[in-house]
């Protein structure tokens, strides 16, 4: 039976149900397990909203009020704002996740004041402060919703000659701290605080309980309590260990739980929930948090775990120099997922693959544990339009590659670059296991090129095909058909900045170095033009792995050094700057066709049963294919009868 993946599209952006099938045949108390860490899930979502945009949680609260309270309101106003809104969810706040860029209400601000004070006459209780006036609000407010110039980037890595990246940047990591203040400074607490400038000095406001975020550290806990007396042994080890860092915040307990979480290898549920990723970041340091809870799939599962047992295998293979070789390889372990729910920097918008943990030190000595979103990929794959592929393909031949193996050669590649690519290789000592420290703003870039390196340089490997990751027999159309995405990915992303001339988000950064630089120094993609379409065509298979191993050594150098000055030269040669020209071309063609260039998800709800002394007694699955109604139902919101939903 058919169901619906493409849910609708608002500007560039597409909304897609995504599935959890094998939710159905867990016990009940795995599915209670679930139920718990989902609710953990759901309790830190404004956490990450917060770090993201200072005004975006007063921001959101003035938007649901008024969509939940529209009678009255006029009807193309209400559109306006139904419109916005939707972005405001599924980029978690209102700048463009991958673009860094904000966007803003296209309404008169008169008009959207009025459809406020018409909804506070239906019952809206918008969030002013003390005395403060609705009016009042919506003056401070107005600029964040109406002023692109107003804080026009989240995250600014590259803000031109003399701007400090810190100052330029509109998260909320800092406050008053530019890049000279941290020159001598000792930062206990880089991954789980906000650094603020006060009075002079600096001082880190600690993520934990009692501290930053406190309140909602402590709803996340409570439900990390309840899922403790159904969760395995090893599962509630690890929980024990994420409760414990919550409460003190301290890095040995955070390192500590990493270690629990890496070492709890059989675990049917699990879960993400923390501090994790540092893209957010212009320096590369802070983690913005993010949560999620999955499931395994047992039959997607088996050759990833054999790539995973395969590790030393391939880690002695490494086009490197063997200085950055690991001597020995342990504690790798992967997995095929089905994600039930995601929030913070991991939902709507969401990766496809994981690898964790990102302290180098852990996974030099404790391994590292590796998950393909594999019902995401679905999802991807049922929603993509097929005019997207036909318009950028060179050939014929190409389009029928890429709908036969297009898939397979995805999900193969994106389970090499998160089991291998992350869990690959050495740092020198000096660097005490924090690369990131040395390399800054280039460190995340650098990191997903290194990780995407090494799945095309192994790809074509016949041990990929003998160890069951793809039919072996198809092993060479597969490599070409990755190879043929991975370069037309390049030109298709210029899609997403529709504004400036240079890319802020780190995964189009590495994935436009890479291109650029084989382009440069390898016979391997040609740049082509027909009609007036400019096209990037992969010429030959064996060029472009022995050019992407030859890139591979000298990323995988500049990280094992720290050398930024290397970084630095790499990027800003090849993966930071565009052509506007080409880019105003790929635009029109997208638009021609009305093709999306980025996609939130709706999730599966879960609801209870419970008996009469509140004892669950099932776990029901249901999808909404809604995305209004879940990101009300998330912020605890109810349309009241008269309004429009």
């Amino acid at each position: 039976m058919s169901r619906p993946y493409f849910l609708e599209q608002i500007d560039d952006a597409a909304v897609v149900q995504y599935y959890a099938d094998g939710f159905e045949a867990l016990s009940l108390r795995d599915k209670t397990l679930i139920w718990h860490l989902a609710q953990a899930v759901i309790a830190g979502r404004d956490i990450y909203y917060d770090q993201r945009y200072r005004h975006a949680l007063e921001m959101r609260e003035v938007l649901e009020e008024i969509l939940t309270h529209s009678a009255g309101v006029d009807p193309a106003v209400l559109s306006e704002i139904r419109r916005y809104t939707k972005l405001f969810w599924i980029n978690s706040g209102p700048h463009n996740n991958l673009t860094a860029r904000k966007f803003v209400l296209a309404c008169a601000p008169a008009a959207f004041r009025e459809a406020a004070h018409r909804a506070r006459r239906s019952g809206a209780a918008f969030p002013v402060r003390g005395d403060e006036t609705l009016d009042e609000l919506l003056d401070r407010l107005e600029r964040p919703f109406f002023d692109a110039a107003t804080d026009a980037m989240v995250t600014n890595k590259t803000p031109g000659e003399g701007r400090d990246i810190l100052e330029a940047s509109a998260n909320n990591l800092y406050s008053g701290v530019r890049m000279p203040d941290l020159d001598g400074f000792d930062e206990r607490y880089g991954l789980n605080s906000r650094l603020v400038k006060r009075d002079g000095r600096l001082v880190e406001e600690i993520c934990r309980i009692g501290g930053r975020y406190g309140a909602r550290i402590a709803h996340i806990v409570d439900h990390l309590r309840d899922a403790l007396h159904v969760a395995p042994p090893a599962t509630r080890r690890t929980l024990d260990a994420l409760i414990r860092f919550y409460e003190s915040g301290e890095d040995d307990d955070r390192a500590a739980y990493d270690i629990a979480w890496v070492e709890d290898h059989e675990a049917d549920v699990d879960t993400i929930n923390g501090f994790v990723e540092n893209y957010l970041d212009a320096r590369g340091v802070k983690g913005a948090w993010e949560g999620l809870v999955y499931l395994v799939n047992h039959d997607k599962t088996g050759g990833l775990r054999r790539l995973a047992e395969d590790a030393s295998w391939f880690e002695a293979r490494m086009p490197w120099d063997p200085r950055w070789r690991r001597e020995t390889v342990t504690g790798v372990t992967a997995r095929a997922i089905e994600v039930v729910v995601e929030t913070g920097d991991a939902g709507p918008l969401t990766p496809v693959g994981i690898n964790l943990p990102n302290d180098q030190r852990i996974r030099e000595q404790h391994g590292s544990k590796s998950v393909t979103l594999t019902n995401i990929n679905e999802a991807y794959e049922k929603s993509q339009p097929p005019a997207f592929r036909r318009e950028f393909c060179w050939s014929a031949d190409e389009v029928a590659r890429a709908e036969q193996w297009g898939a397979i050669a995805g999900e193969v590649t994106t389970g090499i670059h998160e089991v291998l690519g992350h869990g690959s290789g050495r740092v020198a000592d000096h660097l005490q296991g924090q690369p990131q420290l040395a390399l800054k703003e280039h460190y995340s870039a650098l990191e997903e090129a290194r990780a995407d390196l090494v799945a095309l340089f192994f790809l074509p490997e016949p041990r990929i095909g003998e160890i069951g990751m793809v039919p072996a027999e198809h092993q060479a159309e597969i490599v070409r058909t990755e190879y043929e995405a991975y370069a037309r990915n390049a030109l298709v992303q210029l899609r997403r900045v529709r504004q400036g001339t240079q890319l802020e988000e780190d995964h189009m950064r590495n994935r436009q170095m890479i291109v650029q630089w084989l382009m440069a120094n390898a016979a391997a993609i040609e740049v082509r033009s027909r009609d007036g379409r400019t096209f990037y065509v992969c010429t030959d298979v064996e060029a472009f792995r022995h050019g992407a191993g030859r890139l591979l050594a000298e990323v995988q150098r500049i990280k094992s050094e720290g050398d930024y000055a290397a970084a630095s030269d790499l990027f800003e040669t090849y993966g930071i700057h565009f052509d506007a020209d080409l880019r105003d071309e790929v635009v029109r063609r997208v638009d021609a066709l009305n093709l999306p260039s980025y996609t939130g998800f709706v999730q599966p709800t879960l609801e209870a049963v419970t008996d009469e002394v509140g004892r669950i007694t099932d776990v029901r699955i249901s999808y909404p294919c809604d995305l209004e109604r879940q990101m009300l139902e998330y912020s605890g919101k109810q349309v009241v009868r008269g309004s429009v939903a």
